[in-house]
C-alpha cells in the first residue's frame, strides 16, 4: 500500500484500507477512478452538475426544470420521485409521486435527452427506477442498508452513495464495498451534510462537512460529490458552499433547482431559481479553473 501516512484517518488504520474495504482504498497516491455515465466523465477534469428539485412534484415541472438546468449547463436532472420525508404524514403538496414521479421524469428524460439520478429506497422498485435513471442514489438514511446496496449494485447501473448525516469515513466507505464487491465499480460518493450541535441557523440542521473532501480522496480512488443544498439548508450559503467544495476538490457538484424555490413542495428554504443556477454555473466554471478542472 503506497500511502504515506500509515494512520491515513482517525478512524481508518492501515488494516482497514488491506482488509475492510480493499476495493475502495487507494492502491497508489495517485490511484483515481475515472469513468463516464451517460457520455459524462466521473473522476476526471470535468466537474458534472446534478440539478433539479427535491421532489418531482408534477409533470410540467419537472419537464420545465430539465430543459432550464440543460440550457444553463447541467449535465443530470436530479429528482426525487420516492422520497424518504422526516415523518409519515404527507398532505397535498407534501408527499410522495412515486410510480408517477419515475413516468414524469422518463418524459423529461426523453424530451430533453438530460440523463437522470433519482432515489432507490426499496428493492421492489429498483427494476422500474433503474429503467430511467442513469445513476441509482442511495440516500443517507439507507447508507448502511446492505441488503439494499447489494441489490442496486447487481443492476450494473452507477451507484451514488450519500453519506449518513452520523457516519464517519470509515462507515462510509464500508458501505461503499458493498457495492464494489459486487463488480459494480462505478461508485460515488456524495457528502450531504453532517449533524452537529451548532448550525449556526436555526433552520439548518447539518453542516457541510468539506473537510471529509480531501480526507476522503486522501485513501479512495472513488470520486466524491458534495451537496451543499441539503447540507445548508438555507439558499443565501448555497453558492459559497458549492465554490468551496469545488476549491476542496469535489468531483462532482449537487443542486437543488426549482422554478419557484419558495413554493416547493420540500424544503423551500435551500433550493435556488433557475438564473441564480446560471450565476453560480459561471462562478463554479471560475473557482474549477483555478484548480485546473471545469464545469462547462
Amino acid at each position: 500500500m503506497a500511502i504515506e501516512n500509515k494512520a491515513p484517518g482517525k478512524d481508518i488504520s492501515e488494516e482497514d484500507l488491506k482488509t475492510k474495504f480493499p476495493l475502495v482504498a487507494k492502491k497508489s497516491a495517485d490511484h483515481s477512478s475515472c469513468f463516464s455515465v451517460a457520455g459524462v466523465e466521473f473522476g476526471g477534469d470535468l466537474i458534472p452538475v446534478m440539478a433539479g428539485p427535491n421532489m418531482v412534484e408534477s409533470e410540467q415541472l419537472i419537464v420545465e426544470t430539465a430543459q432550464a438546468v440543460k440550457a444553463r449547463g447541467a449535465h443530470f436532472l436530479r429528482g426525487g420521485a420516492f422520497k424518504p420525508l422526516s415523518f409519515p404524514y404527507r398532505s397535498e403538496k407534501y408527499t410522495e409521486t412515486r410510480e408517477q414521479g419515475i413516468a414524469w421524469l422518463k418524459t423529461a428524460k426523453q424530451e430533453t435527452g438530460i440523463p437522470i439520478i433519482t432515489e432507490v429506497m426499496e428493492e421492489r422498485y429498483i427494476d422500474l427506477i433503474a429503467d430511467v435513471a442513469d445513476i441509482l442514489q442511495i440516500g443517507t438514511r439507507n447508507m448502511q442498508n446492505y441488503p439494499l446496496l447489494t441489490a442496486v449494485a447487481k443492476t450494473g447501473k452507477p451507484i451514488m452513495l450519500k453519506r449518513h448525516y452520523g457516519a464517519s469515513l470509515r462507515d462510509w466507505l464500508g458501505a461503499a464495498e458493498y457495492v464494489l464487491v459486487e463488480g459494480n465499480e462505478k461508485v460515488i460518493l456524495c457528502e450531504r451534510g453532517v449533524s452537529v450541535a451548532h448550525t449556526h441557523r436555526s433552520s439548518s440542521r447539518f453542516l457541510l462537512d468539506l473537510q471529509v473532501i480531501p480526507a476522503a480522496k486522501e485513501v479512495t480512488h472513488l470520486p466524491v460529490v458534495s451537496d451543499p443544498s441539503h447540507a445548508t439548508f438555507w439558499r443565501p450559503w448555497v453558492e459559497p458552499m458549492a465554490l468551496a467544495s469545488i476549491a476542496a476538490g469535489a468531483d462532482a457538484i449537487m443542486l437543488e433547482v426549482h422554478p419557484d424555490p419558495e413554493n416547493s413542495a420540500v424544503d423551500p428554504l435551500q433550493a435556488i431559481n433557475f438564473e441564480a443556477f446560471k450565476a453560480l454555473m459561471a462562478s463554479m466554471n471560475k473557482v474549477a479553473q483555478a484548480v485546473d478542472r471545469r464545469v462547462k
